[in-house]
C-alpha cells in the first residue's frame, strides 16, 4: 500500500567528505551514515578548466551562480534548516518555489521562472521495515535548473539522486555537458525506480490464477484489494509526470539545449510504458476480482442448493410425523403391531420419490 511519509527513519547513503573545494582525484565510495542530515549539502562542481570539485563551501554557491561558468550540482536535504535556507540565501529562488518545498503534498509540475526552471516529480521506494512486500513510500523531488547549475531538494530518501551521484562518481562526463544532462540522469533514475515495484506486481498477478481458480485461497481477496490500491496510487503519481516529460522533450527553453532535450525522450518513453503497464494491471486485477467474486457466488449457490435439497427431503418426514403425532384417541394404523414400521416405510418412500422427481428435473 503506497503511503506518504514526511520523516522516514531508515538511514540513507551518502558519500564521504574530503577537503572542501579540493579537486577530486579519486571518488570516495558511498557509505552509510546516521539519519541526522549534515549542515552542509553535497555538491559537485566542474569549473571552466575541467577540474572537478566536491562538497564546496556553501558560501561559494552564489558566486558560481552569478559567474555563469562551469556546472554546479547541489543536493539539499530538506530536513536540515541550514540546507533549506540555501534556497533563499544562496540561490535566491522565488518565495513560492521555496514555500513549495515545505509541503510533502505538492503536485507534480513544471514551472518556468525568469532565472530558472522548477521541475517537481514523484519518486517511490520500498519500505523495508514492514512485512508487506507491497508497502512503498512516495516522496517529492524538487529540481531547480539554472543556466549553469542544478539544485535537487528532497527528504531523507531519494534513490534517483543516489543512483545519479553513484553514476557521476564513476563517469563525471555529464557535468561537462551541462546541468541539463545532470537533470536528465537524476530524473531517469527516479523514474526507473518504479520498475522493480512493477516486477513484484507482475509476479503477484502471475500467481493469482492458481490462488483464485485452483486453491481458492481466502487471503487472495485481501491481497487483490491491496495490490489494486497500490496500482491505482502509482498510476495517480505517474500520470502527471507524462505531461512534464513531454514538455521537457519538446518545449524550447533557455535552460535546456536542443541536444539535451533529445535525451528526455527516453525518460518520456519509460513514463508511457509505466502508465500503460499500470493500466493493464488495473484492468487485469479488476477482472480477477470479478472472477473471484463470481466463484464465491457459485460456491455459495452450490452450498445453498445442497441445503435446499436436504430441507426439501425432510418435508415428508415432518408432515407424516406431525400428522401421526397428534393427540387423538383414534389414529389410523396406531393400533397395529407394525404401525411404526409402516409409517417409517411411507416416509422413506415419499422422500425417495421426491428425490427421484428432483433428479429427473435436473434440480440436483
Amino acid at each position: 500500500m503506497a503511503r506518504k511519509r514526511s520523516h522516514p527513519t531508515p538511514p540513507r547513503l551518502r558519500r564521504g567528505r574530503g577537503n572542501r573545494s579540493a579537486p577530486v582525484a579519486a571518488v570516495e565510495p558511498m557509505v552509510p551514515v546516521v539519519a541526522a542530515p549534515p549542515t552542509a549539502p553535497r555538491s559537485w562542481y566542474r569549473d571552466e578548466g575541467g577540474t572537478l570539485h566536491r562538497d564546496l563551501d556553501p558560501e561559494r554557491f552564489s558566486t558560481i551562480v552569478a559567474s555563469g561558468t562551469g556546472t554546479l550540482w547541489v543536493d539539499l536535504d530538506l530536513r536540515s534548516p541550514e540546507q533549506q535556507a540555501l534556497l533563499t540565501t544562496a540561490f535566491r529562488f522565488h518565495p513560492l518555489s521555496v514555500e513549495d518545498t515545505t509541503s510533502s503534498e505538492g503536485r507534480v509540475k513544471l514551472e518556468e521562472f525568469p532565472t530558472y526552471l522548477l521541475c517537481v516529480v514523484r519518486g517511490v521506494l520500498f519500505v523495508e521495515e514492514t512485512p508487506d512486500q507491497f508497502d512503498v513510500e512516495t516522496f517529492n523531488l524538487w529540481c531547480f535548473l539554472g543556466p549553469n547549475y542544478l539544485v535537487t531538494a528532497h527528504g531523507p530518501h531519494a534513490p534517483g539522486v543516489e543512483a545519479a551521484m553513484d553514476r557521476l562518481a564513476r563517469a563525471p562526463e555529464p557535468l561537462a555537458k551541462g546541468a541539463g544532462r545532470v537533470l536528465h540522469d537524476v530524473l531517469d533514475a527516479t523514474v526507473d525506480a518504479y520498475f522493480p515495484i512493477l516486477e513484484q506486481v507482475d509476479a503477484f498477478i502471475d500467481g493469482l490464477e492458481e490462488r483464485v481458480f485452483v486453491r481458492f485461497e481466502q487471503e487472495a481477496l485481501r491481497d487483490i484489494f491491496s495490490v489494486k490500491r497500490l496500482v491505482l496510487q502509482l498510476r495517480r503519481h505517474v500520470g502527471p509526470m507524462r505531461e512534464v516529460f513531454n514538455i521537457l522533450q519538446n518545449r524550447p527553453t533557455p535552460y535546456l539545449a536542443a541536444e539535451t532535450q533529445v535525451y528526455f525522450r527516453d525518460v518520456y518513453d519509460h513514463v508511457i510504458r509505466l502508465t500503460e503497464t499500470l493500466d493493464s494491471y488495473r484492468d487485469l486485477l479488476s477482472s480477477t476480482l470479478d472472477s473471484y467474486l463470481t466463484q464465491v457466488s457459485n460456491r455459495m449457490g452450490v452450498v445453498t442448493k445442497g441445503l435446499t435439497v436436504v430441507a426439501t427431503l425432510s418435508v415428508p418426514f415432518v408432515v407424516v410425523s406431525g400428522m401421526w403425532g397428534m393427540n387423538f384417541v383414534s389414529i389410523p394404523l396406531a393400533d397395529l403391531p407394525n404401525g411404526f414400521w409402516i409409517m417409517l416405510a411411507v416416509q422413506l418412500g415419499l422422500g425417495g420419490g421426491l428425490l427421484w422427481v428432483l433428479n429427473r428435473r435436473g434440480l440436483i
